[in-house]
């Protein structure tokens, strides 16, 4: 028997003008079944972000990507749904809104460890790539 487990996942993108289209991907939610494992990891990078809208609420983006953070954790502070079980908490995560923090499409992989997984997606998917450093990776879910 493998010790690979389905996963879940779809990135966090910032649409400061929503009207426009534009967007900066700010982070990845991760939700394995098999471990009862959700998790948020983000990395905003307000330069890129400023760079679509300079007039764009920063405190308010922080305080939305902390406000997913604390629903992926459950309990008391994230509100009604932190009694929720992984999988339900995710589905509310990634249902579609029209607000400036918005869930992309829900994609599947297959991972041993579904915390290193989140930090490879984010890696790949949401951090810039730093210069000298190349970026060649195995696509999320085939590592």
């Amino acid at each position: 028997m493998s010790d690979r487990h389905v996963f879940e996942y779809a990135l966090l993108r910032v649409v400061p003008r929503v009207e426009r289209g534009e967007l900066v991907n700010a982070g990845v939610l991760v939700y394995c079944r098999a471990r009862s494992f959700v998790v948020a990891r983000t990395a905003l990078d307000e330069e890129r972000l400023l760079a679509l809208d300079p007039f764009v609420d920063l405190p308010g983006v922080r305080a939305a990507l902390c406000a997913v953070r604390r629903v992926c954790r459950g309990g008391a502070e994230a509100g009604p749904a932190g009694g929720d079980d992984a999988g339900r908490r995710f589905r509310w995560l990634v249902a579609p809104r029209s607000t400036v923090v918005q869930p992309g499409p829900v994609h599947t992989g297959l991972t041993a460890d579904p915390a290193a997984e989140a930090e490879h997606l984010l890696d790949v998917l949401v951090r810039a790539p730093r210069e000298g450093t190349a970026r060649r990776t195995a696509p999320p879910g085939e590592r």
